[in-house]
């Protein structure tokens, strides 16, 4: 299994990925839907942050959202006819930056055995960090196909990570066979 460094260079590594398939696009085309039940990529960028918050908050801390007034939007379970009305492009970015400081500051209290539990939450944490990323690399799928088909724009490189394979079309981190 992973360790919690190497797992946070590769959620850095993942969260660079999302950066080089969304940072280039216009506002608009960030907020933009191909049509009412479908989402767009803002709703993702806002959703993988949310997933990464939740998980760490439910599994590791209980500490509060960086900013409870986007949970109800980015949560999955929120219908695709509903996640239209996503705050503007900056607050996304923000909201993100925000979940990864957290997430950065919640491992490395893990990793140092800063915490009640730590070889339990050690287990935790490296197999919470693993799903995070992949769940990561999952969205940027769907992001890059409203990119490329929808948009006409080109899309970046895979990370380049010996720990990054293609499974189904998706990128993911995976244990080395």
């Amino acid at each position: 299994m992973f360790d919690l460094p190497d797992l946070l260079t590769e959620y850095d590594r993942a969260r660079a990925h999302t950066d080089r398939l969304w940072r280039d696009l216009r506002p608009e085309e960030v907020l933009w839907r191909p049509h009412q039940d479908f989402s767009a990529i803002g709703w993702h960028l806002g959703h993988q942050a949310h997933v990464a918050h939740f998980m760490v908050r439910n599994l590791t801390a209980a500490e509060p959202s960086p900013d409870p007034a986007l949970d109800a939007l980015m949560d999955s379970a929120t219908p695709e006819r509903d996640r239209g009305g996503l705050p503007v492009v900056h607050r996304l970015a923000d909201f993100r930056a925000a979940v990864a400081e957290r997430v950065h500051a919640r491992m490395a209290d893990i990793a140092a055995g800063r915490v009640g539990a730590p070889a339990q939450l050690d287990v935790v944490a490296r197999h919470l960090m693993t799903t995070v990323i992949n769940h990561e690399y999952q969205h940027d799928q769907w992001i890059s196909e409203v990119r490329s088909r929808d948009l006409g724009h080109s899309l970046p490189e895979d990370p380049g990570s010996d720990l990054v394979t293609r499974v189904d079309g998706y990128l993911m981190i995976a244990e080395p066979s």
